[in-house]
């Protein structure tokens, strides 16, 4: 007995294991990509910029200091891709599916963390990766289709791999694109901000990946259940709320700005307003740079960069069933009730509390990486807006630049950096270390009650 207890004390937690596993895949995407063979140059890249660039490629999240189509060698660009696919679905989640597939035998502990990780039961964890795993590959593998349909007729067999790169990247919510191999006329999307067709695809393919694996499953078993869960039921609504919101919003926002889309027909200022609401979120591709939005749709912007896509998905934010859960809160303190009730069902109060928690702390994550990049850079170089932007940028694994990335200072990198890695495991490893500390301290003892007046 005392040995099986010295053992579980120094056994890592799980929380640890999946931070760990994105320092890991970081360290050896830096390592390629500062090598001579992924530069298109053929020189070495300087080490910072190879940092940032896998941090920005493992966390999903598409903010560069260099052009990634430019930059790098064909090489680089795919070891960039590998690092979006294993960041986006998880390296805990993607090894153990190469262990399943291999029939290698896995420890108990390692098999409850990939069901941790999968949000699957123990019993069902080797189906429900497999299913992960074979519906994004199938997923990315239509909108490659899709999108070739497009890109191959205009560029020739090369528009194979833009479009498997664009398909990876919207997938995984992660931003990166190639297109400047393809076109001089601008970066990202803005050469296809007139192709309705190429925004549709990629939007809901952007969906697709922001919605969850958890929400992909429950509608795939519909037909047997006939049921919806209530989870699904919230991330649906969530999405379908802050999409239409958002595409209104983006749209009358910039509809007679000169610099966005002053000089786009109607329906073109529609279909951009609306690509906005979904990229935003959590994807980080742009049609007009964000230098030459509103005030108006950069605030928006922040917003839905910091609410982010459904929990379990490849997407970033603090999740939008943590904001529903927070506003629905809101609404019923102001109407005067005691519990949160939602579609006539009431809300656990750790549950809420865990909800306000993410939001304070990921607040505070935002706050301090813009007062860094504030105070590490010269005034006139960067404003309030624009740091926040960047900094929600890179904690909501969006992406969108503001343009200022490669002259921002070292300090500022380095933060953007780590900011980058929190918002990609942050929010999860706090819930989940909030879920251990609780079943560890469950005592029933009762305190004095605090007398405070607020408002």
């Amino acid at each position: 007995m005392r040995k099986t207890e010295k053992k579980n004390s120094f056994a890592l937690s799980p929380t640890f294991t999946v931070l760990m596993s994105f320092v890991l895949v970081i360290s050896i995407g830096s390592v390629l990509l500062m090598m001579p063979f992924s530069s298109s140059e053929r020189s070495f890249t300087n080490p910072l910029t190879a940092v940032f660039t896998s941090v920005s490629a493992t966390c999903v999240t598409g903010l560069t200091v260099v052009d990634t189509g430019l930059h790098w060698s064909r090489f680089g660009q795919i070891i960039i891709l590998l690092m979006i696919q294993v960041g986006g679905i998880g390296l805990v989640t993607f090894a153990s599916f190469v262990n399943f597939i291999l029939h290698r035998k896995m420890e108990l502990h390692t098999i409850k963390l990939a069901a941790d990780s999968a949000g699957a039961t123990f019993s069902d964890v080797k189906s429900m990766i497999k299913r992960i795993v074979g519906s994004v590959l199938i997923a990315e593998a239509i909108g490659m289709i899709l999108l070739a349909l497009y890109f191959v007729p205009r560029y020739g067999s090369p528009g194979l791999f833009l479009s498997l790169f664009l398909s990876v990247a919207a997938f995984c919510n992660a931003g990166f694109d190639v297109t400047s191999i393809y076109e001089v006329s601008g970066m990202s999307l803005e050469p296809y901000a007139d192709n309705p067709y190429i925004l549709t695809v990629l939007s809901v393919i952007t969906i697709m990946g922001g919605l969850g694996f958890y929400v992909w499953t429950d509608l795939m078993e519909y037909r047997k259940t006939k049921k919806i869960t209530f989870l699904t039921k919230l991330i649906l609504i969530s999405e379908a709320v802050l999409f239409i919101l958002g595409g209104l919003y983006f749209t009358i926002s910039e509809w007679s700005n000169p610099a966005t889309f002053g000089d786009f027909p109607i329906w073109q200022k529609i279909i951009n307003g609306f690509f906005y609401s979904v990229t935003t979120r959590s994807a980080g591709f742009f049609t007009v740079p964000e230098a030459g939005l509103t005030n108006d749709s950069t605030m928006l912007g922040i917003a839905w960069m910091f609410i982010g896509c459904a929990s379990g998905s490849t997407g970033g934010g603090i999740k939008t069933t943590t904001f529903a859960i927070i506003a629905v809160t809101i609404w019923c303190v102001i109407r005067g009730k005691s519990d949160t009730l939602l579609f006539g069902r009431r809300v656990d109060k750790d549950l809420v509390y865990k909800a306000f928690s993410i939001m304070m702390l990921s607040a505070l994550v935002v706050a301090v990486t813009t007062l860094v990049i504030l105070n590490t850079n010269p005034p006139e170089k960067i404003g309030a807006l624009d740091a926040a932007f960047e900094a929600t940028s890179a904690f909501g694994t969006c992406g969108i630049p503001t343009g200022l990335e490669a002259s921002l200072s070292v300090p500022s990198r380095l933060a953007l950096c780590l900011t980058m890695l929190i918002g990609r495991v942050g929010p999860v490893t706090f819930a989940a270390s909030l879920a251990i500390r609780q079943s560890k301290n469950n005592k029933s003892t009762t305190y004095p009650e605090a007398k405070i007046v607020v408002g």
